[in-house]
């Protein structure tokens, strides 16, 4: 064919292009969620705990490595959106054999992945709302600290 492709290829070819790539637009959820996504994984690969798959006990890199490997499959399908998202559907249960994860810290017995995992969601979104909660500061226009037990009083 010489010359430039007709235009019912060129927008067939481009479509064709689209419809491939859009798995990709998937791939990444928002920063605050890809930022917990980070934290839940990173928290378990440095935990000393172990973690209970399909009838063996894991060391938590293995279980970090085997939850980032699903955590990639599900984002690239669009399927993760969320950290509870990434809890409901990597970090809960055994895609093969349905059974429930379990992780077991120390002495302690063995709980559901999905209620610790959570638990550590939790304290983490606490600790980061609490870091970004804005504090008055001494010298702020419009605040002023007075008295022997440093109330805070604003103008009226």
């Amino acid at each position: 064919m010489n010359g430039p492709l007709p235009a019912v290829l060129c927008l067939a070819l481009g479509l064709a292009l689209g419809l491939a790539l859009a798995p990709a637009a998937h791939a990444a959820p928002p920063a605050t969620a890809q930022t917990e996504i980070n934290y839940l994984l990173g928290f378990i690969e440095n935990s000393a705990c172990e973690f209970f798959r399909n009838g063996s006990w894991y060391d938590a890199k293995k279980a970090a490595a085997h939850l980032r490997g699903k955590y990639e499959i599900l984002a690239s399908a669009g399927r993760i959106r969320t950290a509870e998202d990434l809890i409901e559907e990597a970090g809960t249960k055994s895609g093969l054999s349905g059974l429930p994860y379990q992780v077991r810290c120390g002495g302690d017995k063995a709980v559901t992945t999905n209620q610790w995992l959570r638990d550590i969601l939790a304290r983490y979104r606490a600790r980061t709302t609490a870091l970004s909660t804005p504090r008055p500061r001494r010298g702020v226009p419009g605040t002023e600290i007075s008295g022997p037990d440093r109330t805070l009083s604003r103008p009226a």
